[in-house]
């Protein structure tokens, strides 16, 4: 038995090529393979531990707990990685500083992706953005699906899936509607006419959006006279609703009911009217050529 042990320790020992100046062996490949292999499962057992304190701390956040499992994942693989190097004898400082200067060469041929991947790195770590969030996007209104490190997966108000590069959620202005809470307000205008009795419109524009039963009953509606425009007297009715990927809806529940309410108060909605005044000089030419064909 100690022979047999003695030929393996003896094969494994054995300079199978060399790395530079230093020789690698049998023993020292098999001891870079085994760290990688532990490296994979303490991910999976970190990882697996990280996912059991959330449900134990009552973390409901799918995002949250991706997130956090996957930087831990990264960071595991980038260390066991370099110990495993390292154990070849590769000098990781020369490694590194090569890795370096390849990576401002790839980062300049790869701008756009370089900037992609850097921009979901950020929105993985400050977490202004999750799965879940409805957000306005260069004028569209969209509900993330999943967030990737190079581009973002959304869904549109058309049911139609869109890829952002995550340059563009990092770079522009992006309106989170769901951030902090998932309070939405809907805004009606509506124009009545200038003989409309100002006090009844009010009075019917409140208790109509007092009576919607879908908006948030612990938000008192608004109600405000915004203008007195050319051929109305221009108001709004706002309402909050629990729902921003349901605003459509919501705002159409509101314009069916200020419209039925004004309809049976007897006040009339405008619609754009031109008054037309003659010169006294064209009337009296209207006249007199109204007057001659009937003649």
């Amino acid at each position: 038995m100690r022979d047999v042990l003695s030929s393996i320790a003896h094969v494994l020992q054995v300079e199978l090529f060399r790395l530079g100046n230093t020789p690698v062996s049998g023993a020292t490949l098999a001891m870079f393979v085994v760290i990688l292999c532990v490296t994979a499962l303490v991910s999976v057992f970190v990882r697996r531990a990280i996912v059991r304190g959330f449900r134990r701390r009552g973390v409901t956040d799918e995002g949250s707990v991706v997130v956090s499992t996957r930087l831990v994942h990264y960071a595991i693989v980038l260390l066991g990685t370099g110990v495993a190097v390292h154990t070849l004898g590769v000098n990781l400082t020369a490694f590194f500083a090569a890795g370096a200067v390849f990576a401002v060469a790839l980062g300049f041929a790869m701008q756009n992706i370089s900037q992609n991947f850097v921009s979901g790195v950020i929105l993985l770590v400050e977490r202004t953005i999750k799965p879940g969030d409805v957000l306005e996007v260069e004028g569209m209104k969209v509900k993330v699906v999943d967030m990737g490190i190079r581009t973002t997966i959304a869904r549109t108000l058309d049911d139609e899936d869109i890829i952002i590069p995550n340059s563009i959620l990092v770079q522009s202005v992006v309106k989170n509607h769901t951030l902090r809470d998932v309070l939405y307000r809907v805004r009606a205008p509506v124009g009545v006419v200038y003989g409309s009795d100002m006090r009844l419109v009010r009075q019917t524009l409140e208790e109509t959006a007092r009576a919607l039963d879908s908006r948030v009953q612990a938000r008192d509606p608004v109600v405000l006279l915004r203008e007195f425009g050319d051929s109305s007297v221009n108001w709004e009715v706002s309402v909050w609703v629990d729902d921003p990927w349901a605003m459509h809806g919501g705002r159409s529940k509101l314009n069916e009911a200020i419209w039925w309410a004004l309809k049976d108060a007897g006040i009339t909605i405008a619609f754009p009217q031109l008054d037309l005044h003659l010169d006294e000089r064209v009337e009296n030419a209207l006249e007199s050529m109204a007057t001659g064909t009937r003649a």
